[in-house]
């Protein structure tokens, strides 16, 4: 068995895995959640690499060939430093993926007045990777941030139906509307906001193009194996999902079925 690995700080990357294996269902996967150190959204640069670090590694021990970061925040902190200073030590014939860049590359492509919003962690907010990344392929593509520390916590509390929920979504959009009238595209750069995307589309004046990450990455990894065959043919095929989390296991699963879109039986990761 080496299944292809997805990892999120927490529930949030269940929303992607939902979108690969619907893509890509003959593949083999094991999600992790690291719960117990979630969320992972207000912690330090340094805090980020090293549980993302640790939590790769364990991927590693389970004989993923491939892991996606499928966290905005550990893909803004951690990704690179990964990819470049510790995979060619660990092992050189593995790989790690991320988020943002496969959304960065087609972002622009959305917009026709040239200017995207973006939702996301305090943390992916401050690493400014998607200001970086979309000026890359799209220099002409003025970007706005906007941070919404209260979203995943309100998420994984199960408030997102609440009125409380109510206001913090019309809070963050009024004050990322604030910042441009011109904005017509708007990317939720964080896994968690799909389960608000009903509320974030009542309080975005009309019209506006609201983009989630799940089918992005889940085309963007299906091209990757196509063109990396060397990977692809270490991935094994017997469309079996394996779920782990560094928390409770029974709290995992009453959540997860929430962002999965079904039931979920986890098992317990030590990290």
């Amino acid at each position: 068995m080496q299944p292809i690995g997805v990892f999120d700080s927490g529930y949030g990357g269940l929303t992607v895995l939902k979108e690969i294996t619907a893509k890509l269902p003959q593949y083999d996967y094991v999600y992790l959640g690291d719960n117990a150190r979630a969320p992972y959204g207000t912690r330090s640069f340094e805090s980020v690499y090293r549980y993302t670090l640790e939590c790769v590694q364990w991927f590693f021990k389970m004989n993923c060939p491939l892991v996606i970061l499928a966290c905005n925040t550990a893909s803004a902190k951690a990704l690179r430093t990964i990819q470049q200073n510790d995979l060619p030590k660990i092992d050189p014939e593995k790989r790690v993926l991320g988020v943002i860049r496969p959304t960065t590359e087609i972002i622009g492509k959305f917009s026709k007045t040239n200017n995207v919003g973006i939702l996301a962690t305090n943390g992916t907010v401050q690493s400014e990777s998607y200001l970086v990344e979309i000026n890359k392929f799209f220099p002409d593509v003025n970007v706005f941030q906007q941070a919404c520390p209260m979203w995943v916590p309100l998420i994984e509390n199960n408030e997102q139906n609440s009125s409380g929920a109510d206001y913090f979504v019309k809070e963050y959009i009024d004050s990322l509307m604030e910042k441009s009238n011109q904005i017509d595209t708007v990317l939720l750069a964080c896994t968690h906001y799909p389960l608000i995307k009903e509320k974030i589309t009542k309080y975005l004046p009309s019209g506006i193009s609201i983009i989630s990450q799940g089918e992005i990455v889940a085309k963007s990894l299906d091209d990757y194996l196509k063109h990396h065959p060397k990977i692809e043919s270490k991935c094994s095929k017997n469309g079996k999902i394996d779920f782990y989390t560094t928390d409770s296991t029974e709290d995992f699963d009453n959540h997860a079925a929430v962002f999965y879109g079904k039931p979920v039986t986890s098992k317990h990761a030590e990290i």
